[in-house]
């Protein structure tokens, strides 16, 4: 469980493209863009959307 919003999934956007993100849920979760594929840790249920802060998945 990563304690993440529904309601603030539906508003959130890649801070890089503005892509949608979709929430993977793993060892360690992470915020997924759909579209630059970028990933973006959550820590403590609190989604880190910095794109220093980011992994690529690509």
């Amino acid at each position: 469980m990563t304690g993440v919003s529904p309601d603030l999934l539906a508003i959130i956007v890649c801070p890089a493209c503005h892509g949608e993100l979709a929430l993977s849920e793993g060892e360690t979760p992470e915020l997924v863009c759909q579209g630059c594929g970028l990933a973006y840790p959550v820590r403590d249920g609190i989604p880190v959307l910095l794109v220093d802060e980011a992994r690529s998945t690509r």
